[in-house]
């Protein structure tokens, strides 16, 4: 997975006969961090970003314009500004202006009486607030878990930020069935977060169809007949052995024109062109966002369906943030006043990871089931996934604009575990043959329906908020959280003046 690099750097006194006793202990502490961050920010596939320690102890401004060069060539994109001792503050402008650009900044200082890391760090913290560098904070001793974890859900959120940055959204058919609050809006998402869309016409997707593989179709076809046995459930008509091998040519193209264009998340319009002409999207979709395919592992692949821009970034951002995991795309479709539960189902990409929270494609597949596609939607045919989530803990979020400004909702909450007699009484009050989520959420359905920007929500596995929290305030995207959690939130100092 795609990742970008930290720097870490640490400040000290410009006084010799100060930095040549404390300095061995200083680098000593940086380089702790270090080996702390390469062990634990971990992806999903093995891989970590690469950490890069500064030479040496900032204590003069040509030892400060030298780590910086070197942060700066080693392509770090997010710096963590160690504080342990005392320090000359405006040392951090040599280094920060050799560093160069607008990055995220940790100041990060243990809480020592007698090395007061954290008087350094807010002298010099604060001079960095004063010319409009949005910073974050963490004090606290590198062996305290509450610290550590302050700081992971930081690095997670400005990996985030930074990896997406350069990235190209690929909008396969524009935004479908004319719904606004999917269109991807170019200027505030480019100054926001740089992530810019090229646009294709879906008949692109279609042409490519024709050049893939038919063994490559073939094997998937066999892997899905293996995977579900009777529970595929072909109808002779619309989910039948050529309307799925349509759906496993349409997930080849999808492929093929990512590379081929340098996509790294997309979103496939679907209605009505395809769904009327070609197939239904939701095994495409499935597949682009797991974590495997017939092949074996892969990474997953962002795909938000009816090319929800909005849902593709906020997928995009969550699947950073997880260091790789898939994330939920679905349906706010119908709230359950008597068990305080949203049904959250779709016709479209719930990646069938969440079936089971497995890397393996048998665990998840003992609890699906492929039905016939709709006709009434979706003509042209193929099959519907279907199934229920795991139940557990989850962070539900959605990037909105308001009047072209951009903002995310953030709600801690879970897909809640439900015996299965009632989980099927509310399914068939929606849509029996689509995938299901039954969310309960920390926060009230006033609450979530008044504020909430669209129809689609987006959910990853686990506690997030503090993480997507950090995310938002990175970029400058406002952070609205909903629930006791929104209550508890200091907002920073950039919100408040």
């Amino acid at each position: 997975m795609r990742s970008t690099a930290i720097g870490l750097a640490m400040l000290n006194d410009e006084r010799e006969h100060v930095y040549t006793q404390n300095n061995p202990e200083n680098m000593r502490v940086v380089k702790k961090w270090a080996e702390i961050i390469r062990k634990n920010i971990v992806n999903v596939d093995g891989s970590k970003p690469e950490v890069v320690v500064g030479s040496e102890i900032i204590t003069s401004t040509r030892v400060a314009q030298k780590v910086g060069e070197e942060l700066s060539r080693a392509n770090c994109k997010q710096i963590i500004m160690c504080y342990n001792v005392w320090n000359f503050p405006f040392l951090v402008w040599p280094f920060v202006n050799s560093v160069g650009g607008d990055l995220p900044i940790l100041s990060l200082s243990n809480n020592n009486g007698q090395y007061p890391g954290n008087v350094g760090l807010l002298a010099t913290d604060g001079a960095l607030r004063q010319a409009g560098f949005r910073t974050h904070r963490i004090v606290g001793d590198m062996d305290d878990s509450n610290t550590l974890a302050k700081v992971f859900d930081w690095i997670r959120a400005a990996q985030a930020v930074t990896t997406i940055k350069n990235e190209v959204y690929g909008l396969y058919g524009g935004h479908s069935m004319g719904m606004e609050t999917g269109y991807f809006h170019l200027t505030a998402t480019i100054k926001a977060l740089g992530t810019t869309a090229r646009q294709i016409d879906q008949l692109w997707l279609v042409e490519e169809m024709k050049n893939v593989d038919e063994k490559e179709v073939e094997a998937g076809l066999r892997w899905f007949e293996k995977l579900l046995g009777k529970r595929l459930k072909y109808d002779g008509k619309m989910l039948t052995p050529e309307t799925l091998k349509t759906q496993i040519r349409l997930y080849l193209a999808m492929c093929a024109v990512n590379e081929d264009k340098g996509f790294d998340f997309c979103g496939l319009k679907g209605q009505r062109e395809l769904t009327e002409h070609v197939c239904l999207g939701d095994v495409p979709e499935m597949l682009m966002n797991d974590p495997y395919d017939w092949r074996g592992t892969k990474e997953s692949i962002v795909c938000a369906t009816e090319a929800d821009a909005n849902a593709a970034l906020t997928m995009q951002l969550m699947k950073y943030i997880t260091g790789g995991l898939p994330a939920l795309f679905m349906d706010v479709r119908l709230y359950h006043p008597d068990l305080d539960v949203w049904d959250w189902c779709n016709s479209g990409n719930h990646a069938s990871y969440y079936a089971a929270q497995s890397m393996k494609a048998e665990e998840n597949f003992k609890t699906i089931t492929f039905h016939p596609a709709l006709e009434f939607y979706f003509k042209a045919g193929g099959a519907s996934v279907e199934f229920d989530a795991k139940a557990g803990e989850m962070t539900f979020a959605r990037i909105g604009l308001w009047d072209e400004k951009p903002y995310m909702v953030i709600i801690h909450g879970e897909s809640a575990d439900l015996p299965s007699k009632e989980r099927e009484r509310l399914k068939n009050q929606t849509n029996p043959t689509w995938p299901h989520v039954y969310a309960r959420l920390d926060c009230s359905f006033d609450e979530f329906l008044t504020v909430f920007p669209a129809n689609h929500v987006q959910g990853i596995p686990g506690d997030r908020v503090r993480a997507l929290v950090s995310l938002c305030e990175i970029s400058g995207i406002k952070a609205i959280v909903l629930g006791p959690r929104g209550k508890d939130r200091i907002p920073p100092i950039w919100e408040r003046v």
